[in-house]
């Protein structure tokens, strides 16, 4: 049937709203062969109906529109396949950084990682021209924050951690410590600090 892999791959979407599955390259390779088959019927189609003589035509062109009508529902099908992905894809740039966790990564088609590569090349470098001393990190606070300072726990023996005022504090596994928030969202991505709710 025209169109039901196409339906499947979209369907795979639907399921899956915020994760990123593995990229489907035997599912999107069989929608392009389908659309290359479908165009080459209808150019078939058309030069046949074009060489004939007037008046003994088969009017093979209400085929060749739903053909056409099939290509077309099949380029939006992998178009927006392909849009979801790099949007998820855009969304994890601002929840990890710069550098995917490697479950992620392999999830990846060659194609995106190359995209998630540049996008973050043009973010970072987005954000090192703008604000005072080397840049402003636009990824530290994306939901408001309810207070300036935070209680943390250490999960790690991580060593000391110089504050943007100068104090040294030193972070040992299971301490804790009452920090500015700005100095401990990196940290607590990266599962060194547990934040402490109240």
């Amino acid at each position: 049937m025209l169109g039901e892999k196409a339906y499947s791959l979209v369907k795979e979407l639907e399921d899956r709203q915020c994760e990123i599955l593995p990229y489907n390259t035997d599912l999107v390779t069989e929608i392009a062969t389908e659309i290359v088959h479908l165009y080459d019927q209808n150019h078939q189609d058309v030069r046949l109906e074009d060489s004939r003589t007037p008046g003994t035509s088969t009017n093979l062109m209400p085929t060749v529109r739903m053909r056409h009508a099939a290509i077309q529902r099949n380029q939006r099908c992998l178009l927006a396949y392909h849009y979801n992905r790099l949007r998820l894809l855009r969304q994890m740039r601002w929840e990890f950084g710069s550098i995917l966790p490697t479950e992620l990564k392999e999830n990846l088609s060659a194609a995106e990682n190359g995209w998630f590569n540049k996008y973050s090349t043009i973010l970072g470098k987005y954000m090192r021209s703008i604000g005072e001393n080397g840049g402003l990190n636009l990824a530290v606070d994306l939901k408001p924050p309810k207070a300036l300072f935070i209680e943390v726990r250490c999960l790690v023996d991580y060593g000391k951690l110089e504050l943007n005022d100068g104090t040294n504090v030193l972070l040992k596994k299971n301490s804790q410590h009452f920090l500015p928030r700005s100095e401990c969202e990196e940290l607590i991505r990266r599962g060194i600090l547990q934040h402490i709710a109240n």
